[in-house]
């Protein structure tokens, strides 16, 4: 059984960008993650066992979100996303800039779908069970999402 220690470590930051980006609010994604974590530790002893526990974390952090966004009962339309990573050279922070405005013109959904199995490598199943929808939705999702991405890049000088 690996330790939780170097678990929260290793996977800490990238499921907190992954996060980040998928919510487009970084003080929310900090706030999702770190009750993801803590469910982590909770439960450490089966998700240890299990096969990508960073998965599963995920998946807990992005149903924190989506349970204060129901307790709010409001949809977030978020701004650009603060993603937290080393400092970049100039051509890869504006990517990264371009990349984030892209991103944020997408619907909630589409955006969570591409920055989840894409950025945060989880199966389409997980991202189904990481949005609260069925599988079939998640293709979808991305489906429109990439389509909607290359309009906006075949429009954009990049």
């Amino acid at each position: 059984m690996p330790d939780f220690e170097a678990f929260f470590e290793h996977e800490y930051g990238a499921v907190l960008r992954t996060v980040a980006l998928a919510i487009g609010d970084h003080p929310r994604a900090e706030e999702a993650t770190q009750e993801a974590f803590a469910r982590a530790f909770r439960k450490w002893r089966t998700v240890s066992e299990m096969t990508r526990p960073a998965a599963w974390v995920h998946v807990v952090a992005m149903n924190a979100e989506r349970s204060r966004l129901r307790r709010a009962s409001r949809i977030s339309t978020a701004g650009p996303s603060e993603a937290v990573g080393a400092v970049d050279p100039a051509p890869a922070v504006v990517a990264r800039v371009v990349v984030a405005q892209l991103l944020d013109r997408l619907p909630p959904r589409q955006r969570a779908a591409i920055v989840l199995r894409y950025l945060g490598e989880l199966t389409i199943p997980e991202v189904a069970r990481a949005l609260g929808c069925a599988e079939g939705t998640v293709k979808s999702a991305l489906h429109d999402a990439l389509r909607n991405l290359r309009v906006e890049l075949e429009g954009s000088e990049m």
